[in-house]
Formats: structure tokens, C-alpha cells, sequence
């Protein structure tokens, strides 16, 4: 399918950008949006250094960083794979970043799948000892932040030197201080990472922190953008013309990213998709078959004299054999050195490693169950059937990986197919700019339950609050009252369009007026297994804060009240927070009743600095 697109309506000229920065592979999309044209997307095809033989399609370049000593950026991207860069920096004792872009990623966000994620190292951290040390800590003295806004920094400045080069100096001066940003992000990802990027993108000077700057910059999911590039490039017809459910599953370097959605046949012409299952990331991209690879090399050199050399066999592995790997029953071969380099008790004969064909089967084991297991459970949990699964990125490149999957879901009844293109590892960037153009989605589904602690009214009747009473007051207003009840905003599992208000009462009472000038709102999450959460001490483990959402109550009217049975006035404040967490970002809003007529304000939504803190 190649969903036609319609003219850009607009009165200037604009200019979008679209970043895939968070894999091990990081690049950039254009669209010039001239009205009355309709917009095409193109990609970043030039950077420094002419190191395109390194790249895929030269659009595409490693998300690597070189750091001197006191934390300069020193080389990046293609210039950073240059064996000249490679011996400057072991003799200048460089620091190399690289994979950072899930370093944001927080535990619970992937469950047990998470293999233990931390803030403070690179990328993806395995608990496994023997992969453990693969990965390299952050530079001295940087923080995930800054090496985001680093690299971030430089794709804008390749970008601004590509379309300058195409259009002109004139040209990018009447659009460089207007461009939109488009930032795609795995389906784990939530507002606090996201906060994390937008904290990065003005860092990197893409945008300021103002109202308006913040304005200019959107995010998007993978799973999302990944539906986006395949609307275009080989949907299957199935769930274009009768709307059947398809997966999308985005096989990248890092993550494995799977959504589900279905098209709207009733929307007429317009194709519109709505989501029909919570989507899911899990830590099994390309990026673990070369750790699980090097994991075994290590043990499998021990005793040889080529041990040293574990880098840079690894490093070819990863660039050769890993790619072309087709057959279990064959033997596969990795070329490191030259014809002096030999070991047959490991198998190394005139530079090349033989590794039998079913031992690097095991390397790509977890990934492939992964994306089976991920499947079927986007089928057990859809909304609607699901027919076609669609594999796209740059990992959905490997036959071995591809064709086993089909083995593991065809018997299922699915299909499964790739794009016929050969640019699957674009299929993040170009769909994250296609979002921004086209919109085809129109709802998504809730991945947790969200709402939040408050306080209601004691019913001396209910087991629960008999058992709780130990948490009861006695409000300002004299009433009894029971503390830390889940007030469910948003079940998991809720189908909700992008406009749906969630919309939640709330009063607050004080003895002055003074005390109203403001307040905070705390959205949590539950993560766990009971369908209807109630209170804060059961399953406490499985809620987690998700943000703060500061509101100014100064110019909301007051009118004190007299409390019963006599015993002075106070000030009671009845407001309702609406929420809206149908867009890829949520939104929050005060609303309040003036003379009998709704008032709105917006609100600011502070993420918690660490979203696992538990409720306790």
C-alpha cells in the first residue's frame, strides 16, 4: 500500500526533521513543506569524513561518540569507525560512548525483562557475569543527558550543512529558526524519558526553553512511526482493505519493539489505524546476539593466544557473520586477521574463525522466542483479531532471524512478511517524519492503570476501611475521612482516542485563603496483576509515581463555608485535573466552575526524577 498524501496547506514554508538517535544506529529525515506542494520525506545522505563505506545506504551512522580526557567531544558517528580516529584515540586514552540512548530506559518499565537497566552505565546491562563488562560506563563527568545532547547536536549540524549544500545559505535562514523536531523513542519509554530527551534537544540547541520553542518538538514511539513507514512501504492488503489486525514489529539494535493496530474501514477515505493492543518493548535487539556472541568467544579463546584480539573479532562478527547468517547446518566463518594468524585447537586457520552453525543459532535464541512470545501475546490481548505480522528495522534484515519467526508464528495461523524495501533500518526515521505529516493513528491503548492517592469519606460499614482505621482523620470540615485510596483514573488495557478527556473532581479545604495560592496533583502508576487496585498497602511494590503536576490556584474564587455544628468557617476549593493521555505525550489541565461557567488553565507536569520510587 502507498497511502497518498495531501498537499501541505499551510501559508510559509516549514521545514520538519525527524532524529533516530536512541539505537546503535542513528539518522535523519527531512520534509520541506512548501504550500500548495505535496511534502516528500528525504534523508540525510552526507556526513563527515567520507566513512560511507561503513554505512548502510550512507543515512544511517553508529550512535558513537569519542570524548578526550576532560569530556570534548573529540569524533562522532562515521567519523568515529575511522582507523585513523581509532589510533589517535587508544593513544590519547580517549573515552568512547556508545549504544547511550537507552541508558534513559528505567527497570520496571520493561518487568523481568528489563535484565537490569541502569541510569547511571551506557546502554543495555546485562546481569549475565560474562556480558556484564561489555559494556562501557558514560564518559568522566557526563551525564545520559549530555551525551544525548551531544549527539543530537550533531545530526542537526549534518543537517543544517546537507540542506545548505541542497538549498542554500538563504534558504535554511528563512526556516532554522522554525523547524519542527520529530523524536522517536522505544514503546517503553514514557513521560519521564521523554522529559529526559526534551531536557537534551534544548541542551543541544534545537529548540529553547520557552513555550513556544517546547512546542516545536514532538515524540513518537517506534512501534508508531514503524506503522507509519509501513503504511507506505507494504502493509499487507489484508489490513488495508478489510481491516485485520497486524503486529508491527520494529527489530532494531537495541529494542524489540511490537504494537498492534487495525484500520478503521469505516473512516471512508481517510486511512485512520487505531491501536489494538498496550505495546510492548523488550531488550532483545541485534545489538544482544553480538554480547551473547562475545560472551562465548571469550570462554571459547581462553586458553588462546588471540584472546587479546576479543574486540576486534567481535567487532568483525558483528559486521560479517552475524548479517549473513542463514543456516544452522553449515559452518560460519568470521575474518580477522591475515594468513599468519592461526590456532587450530580454536578453530583459526589464516586469519578466520570457524564457529560451528548451530552454536551462533544460540546467539540469536532469546531474540527470535522474544519476538514469538511478543506476538502471540499482542494476539491473546488484542481488541481486535489479529491476521499479519509485519517485521521491519534494521535486525528484520537477518534471514535467520526472519525465517525462524515465521517458523514460531506460522503454525499459529499468522502471516508474516518484510517490506520489499531495502531501507528497513529507516523505518523509525522516515515513519517518525511520516507521523508528523500523515497522523494515521487515532487511538492507542493504555499500557498501565493510572491514577491517584486521595482521601474519601469513612464507611464505618466496609470491611476495608474497618480494617484501614488506623488511617482515618478527621477533615477540616469535621467529616471522617480514610487515606490512600487508588482512585483509577485510566484502567490498563483502555482503548482511548486522542482527544478523550479523563477528567477527575478533587476538592481541597483550609482554614485560610492563603493556603490556596497552590497544589500538586501525583499521577501514579500500577503495574501489577489485580484488576481493580484500591489501596496504597495492597501490592504496594507494583505502584509507582509517574509525574507531579504543579497547579496555580490563585485566581480560582473562593467562598468560605461554615462548619456543621458550629466551630468557625474554612475555605473549600473544588476543582477537576483533566488529563489527556490519548497523544504520544500526556497533557494535563485544571478546570474550575466561575459564575456557573467552565475555566481552564494549563498545568505543568513534572516527571519524577526516579520513576520506580515505590509506594511506601
Amino acid at each position: 500500500m502507498h497511502s497518498a498524501r495531501s498537499v501541505f496547506r499551510g501559508s510559509r514554508r516549514k521545514l520538519i526533521l525527524a532524529f533516530d538517535s536512541v539505537s546503535d544506529m542513528g539518522g535523519c529525515e527531512t520534509s520541506i513543506l512548501d504550500p500548495g506542494v505535496v511534502p516528500e520525506i528525504k534523508g540525510v545522505t552526507r556526513f563527515p569524513a567520507d566513512a560511507h563505506e561503513h554505512i548502510s545506504h550512507a543515512s544511517k551512522i553508529p550512535t558513537i561518540i569519542y570524548y578526550d580526557r576532560a569530556g570534548n567531544v573529540k569524533a562522532v558517528g562515521a567519523e568515529a569507525v575511522q582507523e585513523a580516529i581509532y589510533r589517535v584515540a587508544r593513544s590519547e586514552n580517549w573515552v568512547k560512548a556508545e549504544w547511550y540512548g537507552s541508558a534513559l530506559n528505567i527497570p520496571i518499565l520493561f518487568g523481568s525483562d528489563s535484565r537490569g537497566i541502569s541510569q547511571g552505565r551506557f546502554k543495555l546491562h546485562l546481569t549475565d557475569r560474562a556480558a556484564q563488562g561489555d559494556i562501557p560506563p558514560l564518559p568522566l563527568n557526563k551525564t545520559v543527558v549530555e551525551v544525548f545532547a551531544d549527539f543530537l547536536e550533531y545530526l542537526f549540524k549534518c543537517a543544517s550543512a546537507y540542506l545548505q549544500d541542497s538549498y542554500g545559505t538563504g534558504w535554511w535562514a528563512s526556516v532554522q529558526y522554525q523547524i519542527e523536531f520529530v523524536l522517536s523513542h522505544p514503546n517503553g519509554w514514557e513521560g519521564a524519558q521523554q522529559s529526559e530527551m526534551r531536557r537534551a534537544a534544548i541542551l543541544a540547541g534545537l529548540v529553547p526553553d520557552t513555550t513556544a520553542g517546547n512546542a516545536r518538538l514532538l515524540f513518537v514511539t517506534e512501534g508508531e512511526a514503524s506503522l507509519h513507514f509501513a503504511i507506505h512501504n507494504g502493509l499487507p492488503t489484508g489490513a488495508i482493505r478489510n481491516g485485520e489486525g497486524v503486529v508491527i514489529v520494529d527489530a532494531g539494535g537495541g529494542t524489540i519493539d511490537v504494537s498492534s493496530y487495525c484500520k478503521n474501514v469505516s473512516g471512508g477515505s481517510v486511512d485512520k489505524f487505531d491501536e489494538v493492543a498496550a505495546p510492548q518493548c523488550h531488550l532483545n535487539g541485534s545489538v544482544f546476539v553480538t554480547l551473547l556472541a562475545r560472551a562465548f568467544l571469550r570462554q571459547f579463546l581462553a586458553d588462546s593466544q588471540f584472546l587479546p584480539d576479543l574486540d576486534h573479532i567481535t567487532e568483525c562478527f558483528d559486521k560479517t557473520t552475524k548479517l549473513r547468517f542463514r543456516n544452522s547446518a553449515e559452518d560460519q566463518y568470521t575474518r580477522f586477521g591475515g594468513p599468519r594468524d592461526n590456532d587450530p585447537e580454536c578453530n583459526i586457520q589464516f586469519g578466520q574463525l570457524k564457529l560451528i552453525g548451530t552454536d551462533v543459532a544460540l546467539f540469536f535464541d532469546p531474540s527470535v522466542d522474544c519476538v514469538v512470545e511478543a506476538v502471540l501475546s499482542q494476539r491473546r490481548t488484542a481488541l481486535k483479531p489479529i491476521f499479519h505480522v509485519l517485521l521491519v528495522g534494521g535486525f528484520a534484515s537477518s534471514d535467520w532471524l526472519f525465517n525462524q519467526v515465521r517458523q514460531g508464528l506460522i503454525v499459529h495461523g499468522l502471516s508474516i512478511i518484510r517490506p520489499e524495501t531495502p531501507h528497513l533500518d529507516k523505518a523509525v526515521s522516515d515513519g517518525a517524519l511520516s507521523f508528523h505529516l500523515d497522523r494515521f493513528v487515532r487511538s492507542r491503548v493504555s499500557k498501565l492503570t493510572y491514577g491517584t492517592f486521595c482521601h474519601i469519606p469513612f464507611n464505618p460499614a466496609l470491611p476495608d476501611h474497618q480494617q484501614r482505621l488506623g488511617k482515618t482523620f478527621t477533615s477540616i470540615s469535621g467529616r471522617r475521612r480514610i487515606r490512600d485510596s487508588f482512585d483509577v483514573i485510566l484502567p490498563k488495557h483502555t482503548q482511548i482516542s486522542e482527544t478523550k478527556e479523563f477528567k477527575t473532581s478533587y476538592f481541597r479545604e483550609a482554614k485560610s485563603k492563603h493556603e490556596f495560592q497552590a497544589a500538586s496533583f501525583s499521577v501514579w502508576c500500577y503495574r501489577g496483576a489485580l484488576a481493580e487496585p484500591k489501596w496504597k498497602d495492597v501490592d504496594p511494590q507494583n505502584f509507582a509515581k509517574i509525574c507531579t503536576i504543579d497547579i496555580d490556584l490563585s485566581n480560582l474564587p473562593l467562598t468560605p463555608l461554615s462548619k456543621p455544628f458550629g466551630g468557625g468557617r474554612f475555605y473549600r476549593l473544588d476543582y477537576d485535573v483533566v488529563l489527556l493521555f490519548g497523544l504520544t505525550e500526556m497533557k494535563a489541565l485544571i478546570a474550575w466552575k466561575q459564575n456557573g461557567v467552565e475555566r481552564r488553565s494549563a498545568a505543568k507536569i513534572v516527571y519524577d526524577p526516579d520513576p520506580t520510587n515505590e509506594a511506601n
